[in-house]
């Protein structure tokens, strides 16, 4: 029987390593296969096709396609688009003159100048007319060929015209310097002697600016830290572990990423002693901080390190990493997972799960985990980082969104830079009645038109009304109810005068002082910021939170994180309106 058993265990293997191996051969054949396929196709329509055809378009756009049905991470970047690869993903220095550009009815005008570099240096504005480089017209020509005449060597001098206003265009000769954009885009002291650090994206350095910014405001003795993390999409995944680093002590495990292909699995430690590991801390979120400003918000609610404030993040949970392809191409490809401290996956998107016509789908709530923080607080995976302290995000009335999108504001901000030689410092900067009524004025002829919510269930019923061929029995009343809301709208610059007023103090102040300026004036009016520092404020409450007291043991249980979510889809929609 012994034996018989040996000889069925041998066998049983033998089945099992055959098994193994016609997989593999089969998964080797299918690859041959497809590769062999793919490549025939392309060759036989580029020798056929009745047009000549741009071989290289072609292929990038077969690549997007296939690495579409992954997910929106995993890419393919030819030759041509290394540069601008390596701005957004890894380091944004490059030779130019310090200024952005965007076309406006078939002409090229300043967007804006970043300080300390040569365009500020020629007095170059936002709102000026670029209308040449180096004689080359650029008329007819877009963003990206603009873009690509005004970079190049640093040191090269180059020729700009423009014109200002009703003014005649002038020449002026700049030279080229390396512009490096930094990561952290303000750091500073506010109320309540906080210390506040914008961190915008986490490219290279953005550790080491982190610091920086950190010892500085050291100097001053703060009563807190506020890190604000809104709209940073994130970047290099070790800059996080290094920013966290700051806060934590060393050897804690802030993150681990987790795939398909073990020698890529990997478990981040902080390696050095913390900066400052007992102020009390606020990391400001939006759904819009993505990523890496996931991985630092998560491990420090994770580690009940710091007091998170603000709205649920976007939720990615996913690792990226490049490999190089040949003739100088690469592919960007989603690796693994990442799991913060308390073990949880942060991933919204469901990329592998697709519905039958390939559409994505969110992790169900009933799929969702509980986790436990280091001190036992409840938190919770598949949904993004929630606050421990949610702030709704406030929407713009329709008549602010129409008059910015309108580039009303951008305008009148110019116009105002050239009727006026200085203001006062972008934290006390207001505006007056007297020049609130000057923009109301200025409005005048303009077009800010705009539909209301009202307005288009009014629309919305007409429409339904005449569908069912009941419009003419309510017309009387439907056109009365028009005329009534043109009314009310007349009143909408003044009933909405305070926040009008925010944003063209804002655009105001970054004519004058910059970014630096444009983020101290929002100062005065960003309510999350002003929630931070209120928080801070009360020892007591920080350590309720972080202890879990409360309302605070439990953080954005499913039921919440489905009114987040909902709340993110407003948004999304709003937004795309």
């Amino acid at each position: 029987m012994k034996k018989n058993y040996r000889k069925w265990a041998w066998g049983t293997g033998l089945v099992v390593l055959a098994t193994g191996l016609f997989g593999f051969n089969d998964d080797l054949f299918q690859i041959s296969k497809n590769l062999d396929v793919f490549a025939s196709a392309y060759k036989e329509v580029n020798i056929n096709y009745v047009d000549d055809i741009n071989s290289s378009k072609m292929i990038k756009t077969g690549l997007d396609a296939m690495l579409d049905g992954l997910d929106p991470y995993t890419e393919f970047v030819p030759e041509s688009e290394i540069e601008d690869y390596k701005l957004h993903y890894v380091s944004t220095q490059y030779g130019g003159i310090g200024a952005g550009i965007f076309a406006r009815e078939g002409k090229v005008f300043i967007s804006d100048v970043f300080e300390g570099f040569p365009a500020q240096k020629a007095d170059i504005r936002p709102g000026d007319r670029l209308m040449k480089i180096n004689d080359v017209d650029l008329t007819g020509k877009n963003n990206d060929e603009v873009s690509a005449l005004l970079k190049g060597a640093k040191g090269a001098t180059i020729k700009l015209t423009l014109k200002r206003g009703g003014a005649a265009a002038v020449d002026k000769q700049l030279v080229r310097d390396e512009i490096k954009q930094p990561n952290v885009s303000y750091y500073g002291m506010v109320d309540g002697n906080m210390g506040y650090i914008k961190l915008d994206k986490f490219l290279e350095n953005s550790a080491d600016e982190v610091t920086h910014a950190l010892t500085e405001i050291k100097k001053n003795n703060p009563n807190g830290i506020i890190l604000d993390l809104r709209s940073n999409g994130g970047g290099i995944l070790q800059e996080a572990v290094k920013i966290v680093n700051l806060f934590v002590p060393k050897n804690t495990e802030i993150v681990s990423q987790k795939g398909k292909i073990k020698d890529k699995n990997f478990t981040y430690s902080t390696q050095n002693s913390p900066i400052e590991p007992n102020l009390p801390l606020v990391v400001l979120v939006n759904g819009r901080s993505a990523s890496a400003s996931e991985i630092v918000a998560g491990s420090l609610q994770d580690l009940d390190r710091a007091v998170i404030i603000g709205q649920r993040s976007y939720g990615k949970g996913l690792v990226q990493q490049t490999f190089n392809l040949p003739y100088n191409s690469l592919v960007k490809i989603t690796i693994a997972k990442y799991y913060i401290p308390s073990g949880r996956c942060i991933q919204e998107i469901d990329y592998t799960h697709r519905k039958a016509d390939g559409t994505v789908v969110k992790v169900a709530d009933s799929a969702i985990h509980e986790f436990k923080t280091k001190d036992g607080r409840s938190v919770y995976d598949g949904s993004g980082i929630y606050p421990d302290v949610f702030i709704k995000q406030e929407r713009f009335a329709n008549i602010t969104q129409s008059i910015v999108s309108k580039l009303l504001v951008f305008d009148y901000a110019n116009q105002y830079r050239n009727t006026h030689n200085a203001i006062p410092d972008a934290k006390s900067f207001h505006l007056s009645d007297a020049d609130y009524n000057d923009f109301v004025k200025y409005l005048t002829n303009k077009n800010y038109s705009y539909t209301t919510i009202s307005e288009k269930m009014v629309n919305s019923l007409k429409d339904e009304a005449t569908k069912e061929k009941q419009f003419s029995s309510i017309q009387a009343e439907y056109d009365a109810l028009k005329t009534k809301m043109q009314e009310i709208k007349k009143n909408d610059l003044q009933q909405n005068k305070e926040e009008i007023k925010q944003v063209l103090e804002n655009e105001i102040a970054s004519r004058y002082y910059y970014e630096k300026g444009r983020y101290e004036a929002n100062f005065n009016h960003d309510k999350e910021l002003a929630q931070a520092v209120k928080t801070m404020q009360d020892r007591n409450q920080v350590a309720s939170i972080l202890k879990g007291d409360g309302d605070y043991k439990v953080i954005g249980k499913p039921q919440f994180a489905m009114v987040s979510k909902k709340a993110a889809e407003d948004r999304d929609k709003e937004s795309d309106e």
